[in-house]
């Protein structure tokens, strides 16, 4: 069984020119995380990255993962980045209005700088960004569902990037940033493998499978033996997919057709609200 996740694109030099452009064009940037996997799933310099842009961080999907690591991780954001860090929902509209209502409030200094050069106030332009998988494009076509409008191409501005009023005072980039990364951290591969920000190709469902099932043991061991009726049996892949009654040849448990069955509970929170970073 391959137990190495290969994860290289071999597009980062390029995807990281274009991402860098795009920030040239911003003044706030809403960084998207996945809930679940907030340090994982996250840029490793994203100082250096973002410079000093307002940035908001979006702790999404906070409705699948664990709501009592949710406030810690929010609150531990806040303090090593010193960003504004909001639990939202791929599916909740009252996130929306608070989306709105924080840019407003972090871009009061750009609009204030504005003023201070006899410039008339603009927009404030916005982009999201982070990793693949993480809410960007429901976290746009949220935003951008409170306005039709499109605003042309600006200098600047590639004909493929459109700017939406979303509110009288922001304008959004239509195209997310999606945040390149390499990454040599086989355990923080094997988490973004669990929540499906990595290709499938590059790994082996089995193997990502049998380590959830190893990680979520540790903190959520009774909400694994509830939903998948384990009561003495040890948590594993086989004895899941005995109860199952799901055989192949020889009275063999069927390994592929229950790995595929437990990463799919997981992603879609029927097992329960779990976090995987400590």
């Amino acid at each position: 069984m391959n137990n190495h996740i290969h994860w290289y694109p071999g597009h980062i030099a390029k995807a990281e020119r274009l991402l860098k452009e795009k920030l040239n064009l911003v003044d706030v940037i809403l960084e998207v995380l996945d809930a679940r996997i907030p340090k994982s799933g996250a840029y490793g310099d994203t100082k250096a990255l973002f410079k000093d842009k307002p940035r908001i961080i979006l702790l999404n999907k906070c409705d699948l993962s664990d709501p009592n690591e949710n406030i810690k991780w929010k609150k531990k954001l806040e303090e090593e980045t010193g960003a504004i860090c909001l639990l939202t929902t791929n599916s909740n509209a009252k996130d929306t209005n608070l989306i709105i209502n924080k840019i407003i409030e972090i871009s009061k200094p750009v609009i204030d700088k504005m003023t201070a050069k006899g410039l008339l106030p603009r927009p404030i332009r916005v982009m999201v960004a982070g990793m693949p998988n993480v809410g960007k494009s429901s976290t746009i076509n949220r935003l951008i569902k409170r306005s039709k409008t499109k605003i042309g191409a600006k200098a600047g501005v590639t004909r493929q990037q459109q700017w939406v009023r979303v509110h009288d005072k922001i304008e959004l980039l239509d195209t997310p940033g999606i945040i390149p990364m390499k990454q040599p951290n086989q355990d923080a591969a094997l988490k973004l493998a669990c929540v499906n920000s990595i290709g499938e190709n590059a790994y082996n469902n089995e193997f990502v499978a049998q380590e959830l099932l190893k990680i979520l043991s540790k903190k959520y061991e009774q909400n694994l033996r509830n939903y998948y009726n384990l009561e003495n049996d040890d948590i594993t892949i086989e004895n899941i997919a005995l109860k199952r009654n799901w055989i192949v040849k020889e009275g063999k448990p069927d390994i592929v057709r229950c790995s595929q069955f437990i990463l799919l509970n997981f992603r879609d929170g029927k097992i329960g609200k779990f976090t995987l970073d400590e």
